[in-house]
């Protein structure tokens, strides 16, 4: 018998898969993952996901992942303030009042890009 985590073990690697799929330098929303997997209406759990992400092997690029305004939403999950941006930031990502600055031009868009 599955444990009743089991489903939501395997949409966390379905998350962790698509994030790990995002380039370095872009940038793509928990909504656009979400959609790609055929579960529009759940981008609150991949953000769960990305928030259970800091220990998984291969690693997962959580920083990448922002809200679908460019938000840095997730930054309180990193493992200290200011994490998230300076991770984009090495990536070239410019941040603007925890914002992506040119979210529309960096934003990488998981729909056209991947196929589940």
């Amino acid at each position: 018998m599955k444990s009743p985590d089991s489903k939501k073990d395997s949409f966390y690697k379905k998350v962790f898969a698509v994030a790990r799929k995002i380039p370095r330098g872009k940038v793509t929303s928990y909504g656009a993952i979400a959609k790609c997997l055929g579960a529009g209406k759940s981008s609150r759990m991949v953000g769960w996901a990305m928030h259970h992400s800091g220990n998984v092997f291969p690693p997962v690029p959580a920083h990448r992942v922002v809200n679908r305004a460019g938000m840095l939403t997730g930054q309180h999950y990193f493992a200290y303030p200011g994490q998230m941006q300076e991770l984009l930031e090495r990536e070239g990502v410019a941040v603007v009042n925890n914002r992506v600055k040119d979210f529309d031009a960096l934003f990488w868009d998981p729909v056209k890009k991947m196929k589940f």
